[in-house]
């Protein structure tokens, strides 16, 4: 399993990256892509998901959240970003730091300075 990248999203937007060595799979509906992630989570160690399949099937990513691997990584299709990954990183900067540091309004309490 030493170094095993996947991604799963529709065959235009995964084919790229047959060329820098990640193993394509290409789903046809949200039910195809949550049994392939099962069955590939059992031996990659990072998977990376389009948007707009890893948003719909959200409850079997989070399944993996607390395990080591795999790492399993959103990334825009070929029809652009959903903000699903945005989202997810949002969340974790805030869940980590205890505040939103990206988004969040950096001027609150600053007006009259």
């Amino acid at each position: 399993m030493k170094g095993k990248m996947a991604i799963i999203g529709d065959g235009d937007s995964v084919l790229a990256f047959t060329a820098c060595g990640v193993d394509a799979y290409s789903v046809e509906n949200f039910v195809d892509a949550e049994e392939t992630l099962k069955k590939l989570a059992k031996e990659y160690q990072i998977i990376f998901i389009t948007d707009v399949i890893a948003k719909e099937i959200d409850a079997v990513i989070k399944r993996y959240t607390s395990s080591t691997f795999p790492i399993i990584l959103s990334l825009p299709s070929k029809e652009g970003s959903n903000g699903y990954g945005m989202d997810g990183i949002k969340s974790a900067m805030e869940k980590a730091l205890g505040v939103d540091i990206l988004f969040g309004d950096h001027n609150q309490g600053n007006e009259g300075d």
